[in-house]
Parts: structure tokens; C-alpha cells; sequence
């Protein structure tokens, strides 16, 4: 199967600008860019897809090159809803090293540039005659996100952000051979304008190709990528932990999961299929959500991020909550209720601190129907004493409320 047939079959082909391109990446070893304007410290799930499309590419024998856009970040690339906030170049220039070093320890990207390098070197009366001169007005205005723009206003930083991407992709033609650029579909017509400067700038016979990847989209129609709380699930352990990250991809609903698999992993066609027949068959077992859980998050954190993902999902399902480190509970509990630590302090006002009971007469009731356990142990004595001799790694008291209400004490 050539490598475009797969990325359809995998519902991650959305349009290329030359037929020919399917062959072309079959009978030539081509350096390719993505570029990633640092917008933040961190790329998110809803970039992965893009990523691992370019790993793929890279796996095939291609030659990536992320771009990092010191520059175009400072401009803004136009979006839908309104002008975006300016960013300061001091943040700018941190988020571009932080996102490089992600880059690099995720996905194995070994060529990394910033289009700052380039870009803060040409000044305006160049820009515009080297530059501006090449671009119709009325061809500019025509891009999808443009259009949506003239009616309530789009300043012209904004409106001269694909001159700037198209520059990006010449000046990679010229200086590192590059002639496929990847992106989502609303690049498109950021894409083209490059390909249009290319061929104005080296020759119309300049064979260089666009590949688009569609958006991604749960099956509400909304946008892919936050968690049930609406935030945004990070790639950085330190903003999204891999708990929290699995989390994320283990609930995965069945209607979505087989897509998910395919978009996700680097597990064959023919293995996702066979997932498939056990997943039908016996969806109790949740295997398709497991190993797409199991999948990313070892390719995205590691293995052993992974089996302590996994230990810390089963000890809370099974309430083995002893089985835990004090690490391993802040990484599980990071979003729960919690409380700071009172000594000698009675189970009864812990459940009420904790928001595991309305009030102590429930908390009573909880206790004595068999609802609660401290640590993992059932308790049912109503004088029951909280203090920091309990704590786990003298940090934590774990409560649960039935199986699935958890609260935290914190010493």
C-alpha cells in the first residue's frame, strides 16, 4: 500500500495540490516542514495528529524539518474569531525553546529552525518590494480565513501572515531542498501562497506539494482535544500528567475508538482490524480503548510512565490505595477534593471537608452503612480519628465514599 493510500484508509488525508503526489513520495526520499507557532510552552493533543503524520512521514524515509515560528508567532496567524492577543518576544522566544526540546524528546526531529532567524533580518522597504510585490490583493482576500475576517475587520499584521509563511517555505525550498509542507486543512490556503511565491521565485517547474490533514472532530461535531472539564490535555508531564493523560485517551467512546486507533498508533491496519472483531464482540472488555490509551501514551511518556499510569487506574478502581506513593497519589488525586491536614481530627469533619458528605449526619450515616474506608480499609467507627501517622509518605489520607467519591487530606 503506498504511504498516501494508508494516510486515507487512516482518515488522515484531507487534499494535496498535485495528483501526482501519491507517486512522488513513493519513488523519492523528500524533506518536508510543519511548523508550529509558539503560541504556548507545550503542544496539546489536538497538534499531535499533525506530529505523528509527519512521523509516519519520517518512518517511510522522509526527511522532516519543524519549523518553529519565532516570527509568524509574534504577527498571528488569523483565525475565525477575531484578532489574537500579541505575545511579547521575551515569551515568545521561551516557548520556542521549550517547544523545540519537546519536539525533539517526543518525536525524534533532529532538524529544528525558527523562521526568526531569517525573518528579523529583512527590513520593511525589502520586504515589500522582495515580497509584498508578488502577492494580488485580491488573491490574498480570497483565503477562506480572510474572507471571514473582512466583515468585521482583520488589521493588515494579520492579513500579511501568509506572505510570512510563504516566505518560511522559500526560504526552505532554497536552503534545505524542501519541498512538501504538511499541515491542517485550515493551511491551505497558507500553503498555496507558498507554493505560489516558489514558483515565481525559482521557476515555474519547481515541483513542490501540499498535504493537508483533516480536522479532527468528535462525533458531536465538536473540536477534539480537551478533556470532559474542558481543558486542554498538554504533552508536557508537568501541565497534563501521563495519569491524566491516559485518562484521557482510555475514555475514548466505542463510537470513536476504532477512528482513534487508526489516527493515533503505529499499529498496522490489519492489527486494528483484529482489535476490532474482539472489541464487537466483547466490548465489555474495553480493549480497543486500552491499547489506544496504552499506545499513545507509551509513545508520548514512555513505558514506565505507562505502567504507572496503569498501576494508579487499577489501585483506584480497586480502592488498593496502599499500593500507591505519595507521588503516584498527587498524580491520580490532582483534580479531587481535598483538604490541608488536621490532627486528631474526627473521620465525621474530614467527610465534610472533603465534600464527600453534605453534612455530619450524612458523613455518619456513610460511616456507619459501610460507605467509607481511610487508606484503602473500610471504617465504621463513628469516633474514628484522622492524624498524620496515617498519612502515606506522611502526605496523604485517602478517603473514598463509595467506589468512586474520592477526597484528600493533606498533612
Amino acid at each position: 500500500m503506498r504511504l498516501i493510500d494508508e494516510l486515507k484508509a487512516r482518515e488522515l488525508f484531507f487534499a494535496t495540490t498535485d495528483e501526482s503526489f501519491g507517486d512522488f513520495l513513493e519513488n523519492n526520499k523528500v524533506t518536508f516542514y510543519l511548523g508550529a507557532d509558539p503560541t504556548g510552552d507545550s503542544l496539546h493533543v489536538g497538534h499531535l495528529v499533525t506530529y505523528l503524520v509527519a512521523k509516519r512521514l519520517q518512518n517511510h524515509g522522509h526527511h522532516p524539518v519543524l519549523l518553529i515560528g519565532g516570527a509568524t508567532g509574534l504577527i498571528g496567524d488569523p483565525k475565525m474569531q477575531g484578532e489574537r492577543k500579541m505575545l511579547d518576544t521575551s515569551i515568545t522566544l521561551k516557548n520556542s525553546s521549550c517547544l523545540e526540546k519537546q519536539v525533539r524528546e517526543i518525536f525524534g526531529f533532529e532538524k529544528v529552525v525558527n523562521n526568526y532567524d531569517w525573518i528579523h533580518k529583512i527590513d520593511v522597504i525589502n520586504f515589500l518590494r522582495d515580497y509584498g510585490k508578488e502577492f494580488n490583493v485580491n488573491y490574498m482576500i480570497n483565503k477562506d480565513t480572510v474572507k471571514s475576517r473582512l466583515e468585521t475587520g482583520i488589521s493588515y499584521t494579520e492579513f500579511s501572515y501568509q506572505i510570512l509563511q510563504a516566505l518560511d517555505w522559500n526560504y526552505l525550498y532554497q536552503h534545505e531542498n524542501c519541498n512538501v509542507q504538511t499541515g491542517g486543512q485550515d493551511q491551505w490556503g497558507n500553503m498555496t501562497s507558498g507554493i505560489e511565491l516558489i514558483r515565481k521565485k525559482n521557476g515555474p517547474e519547481a515541483k513542490v506539494f501540499a498535504l493537508t490533514i483533516p480536522l479532527i472532530l468528535k462525533s458531536d461535531g465538536t473540536k477534539f482535544g480537551k478533556s470532559e472539564g474542558g481543558k486542554s490535555v498538554w504533552l508536557d508531564k508537568k501541565k497534563t500528567s501521563p495519569y491524566e493523560f491516559y485518562q484521557f485517551w482510555i475514555n475514548t467512546s466505542d463510537n470513536e475508538v476504532i477512528k482513534r486507533l487508526k489516527q493515533f498508533t503505529f499499529l498496522s491496519l490489519e492489527e486494528i482490524a483484529e482489535i476490532e472483531k474482539t472489541f464487537i464482540s466483547e466490548p465489555h472488555l474495553r480493549l480497543a480503548q486500552k491499547t489506544l490509551a496504552k499506545e499513545i501514551t507509551t509513545f508520548v511518556h514512555g513505558e514506565e510512565a505507562y505502567k504507572q499510569a496503569l498501576k494508579i487506574t487499577n489501585a483506584l478502581f480497586n480502592g488498593n490505595i496502599k499500593e500507591l506513593t505519595s507521588e503516584e497519589i498527587e498524580m491520580g488525586f490532582n483534580e479531587l477534593p481535598s483538604s490541608e491536614g488536621i490532627d486528631n481530627e474526627l473521620l465525621i469533619d474530614a467527610l465534610v471537608r472533603t465534600s464527600l458528605a453534605s453534612s455530619k449526619r450524612e458523613a455518619r450515616e456513610f460511616i456507619k452503612g459501610g460507605a467509607v474506608t481511610v487508606n484503602g480499609d473500610k471504617v465504621t467507627d463513628l469516633e474514628f480519628i484522622l492524624n498524620k501517622d496515617l498519612a502515606i509518605d506522611n502526605k496523604f489520607i485517602v478517603l473514598r465514599r463509595g467506589k468512586k467519591k474520592y477526597g484528600i487530606v493533606r498533612f
